[in-house]
C-alpha cells in the first residue's frame, strides 16, 4: 500500500498547505481558518483579512459562523511553536468559502453548486444517488458482489433503526449507543476503537471490513431487530439488553469459526490508499516502547 499525506477539503486549494486537527470524538476535521483565507485571497496580511472579515460577520450580517470558530492549538509555519488558531469544522470552512469575495473562491463556489444539484437531482430520482454509490465503490476496486451486500446491508441497518424508533429510541446518541453495545459484544471493540485500530476516520467502518467482518455485524444487527420485535424492549436500558443479546449471537458464530479457523477473524486491514501520518507516527512510537 503506497503511504501518501491524506487529502480531505485540502485537495481542493493546489496542493497549498491547509494546516487540520481530526476530532475523533467528532469524528470531523478542523481547519485553520487563516491558511484558508491565505490561499483563497493571497493576501499579504490574511490574519487581519480574517478580522475585518469576521467582524463584518458579527456586527452587519449577524452571521454565526465565528461563533462556530474553535480556537486550537496548532504549529506555526513560520517559527515551528505551536499558538491558538480560529478553526472550523468542514461545514463552517465550506461556509467560509461562501462568504470570500475572491476570484480565487469561484472554483469551489461552483463545486459546491455542482454538489447541491447533485443533491437535489438525487431527490427527484433517487436512483441516482444508488447509482453514485455504486459507481464509487468500483472505482475502488470493490467488485460488484461485495457492492450488492454492502447495499443489502444498507437496508437492512434502517430496518433495525426503524425498529428502535417504534421501540423508543428517537435520539441519535442512543442510535449510537445501541450499536456499541452490538460491536462490542462481539468485536470486543466499539464502533469508534474497532475505527481506531483499522486506522480509518471519517471513512465508513463497514467499507474498510472483510467480507467476514461484515457477515458478523449484519449478523449481530439482524439478531438485535428480530429480537427486539419479539421481546418488544421500550426505552434505551430495555434495548440496550436486547443489544447486547444480539451481539453475542455474532460473537458465537465468531468464536464458533475461530476455532475452526485457528486465528482471529478481526484483522486492522483496511481498504485506504493512504496512511495517517499522525497514525504512523504513534504505532512508531508504540513500537519503540515495546523494545525498552
Amino acid at each position: 500500500m503506497k503511504n501518501v499525506k491524506l487529502e480531505t477539503i485540502s485537495n481542493l486549494f493546489e496542493g497549498k498547505e491547509i494546516r487540520s486537527i481530526w476530532d475523533s470524538e467528532k469524528e470531523d476535521y478542523y481547519f485553520s481558518v487563516v491558511d484558508v483565507v491565505s490561499v483563497l485571497t493571497e493576501s499579504n496580511n490574511p490574519r487581519n483579512y480574517w478580522n475585518t472579515l469576521k467582524r463584518r460577520m458579527t456586527e452587519k450580517e449577524k452571521s454565526e459562523l465565528y461563533a462556530k470558530c474553535v480556537q486550537l492549538k496548532m504549529k506555526s509555519q513560520k517559527d515551528g511553536k505551536s499558538y491558538l488558531t480560529d478553526t472550523l469544522d468542514t461545514q463552517g470552512i465550506l461556509r467560509l468559502i461562501e462568504s470570500i469575495p475572491s476570484p480565487k473562491a469561484e472554483p469551489f463556489k461552483l463545486w459546491l453548486a455542482q454538489m447541491g444539484k447533485e443533491r437535489i437531482d438525487e431527490v427527484f430520482d433517487p436512483e441516482l444517488a444508488v447509482n453514485r454509490a455504486v459507481d464509487y465503490y468500483r472505482s475502488r476496486g470493490y467488485d460488484d458482489k461485495w457492492i450488492k451486500q454492502r447495499l443489502t446491508g444498507v437496508v437492512d441497518r434502517r430496518k433495525l433503526t426503524d425498529v428502535w424508533k417504534e421501540r423508543g429510541i428517537t435520539k441519535n446518541v442512543e442510535y449510537g449507543i445501541l450499536t456499541n453495545e452490538i460491536y462490542e459484544e462481539w468485536s470486543g471493540m466499539k464502533a469508534s476503537e474497532y475505527k481506531e485500530f483499522k486506522g480509518i476516520r471519517k471513512e465508513s467502518l463497514r467499507d474498510n471490513m472483510t467480507d467476514i467482518e461484515v457477515t458478523l455485524t449484519d449478523l449481530g444487527e439482524i439478531a438485535t431487530r428480530e429480537l427486539a420485535q419479539e421481546h418488544k424492549p421500550y426505552g434505551l436500558k430495555e434495548n440496550i439488553k436486547i443489544a447486547k443479546m444480539g451481539g453475542n449471537v455474532a460473537k458465537v458464530a465468531r468464536d464458533n469459526l475461530e476455532e475452526k479457523l485457528g486465528k482471529t477473524v478481526i484483522t486492522k486491514n483496511n481498504a485506504l490508499n493512504y496512511t495517517y501520518l499522525d497514525n504512523k507516527k504513534k504505532q512508531k512510537s508504540l513500537n519503540s516502547n515495546d523494545k525498552k
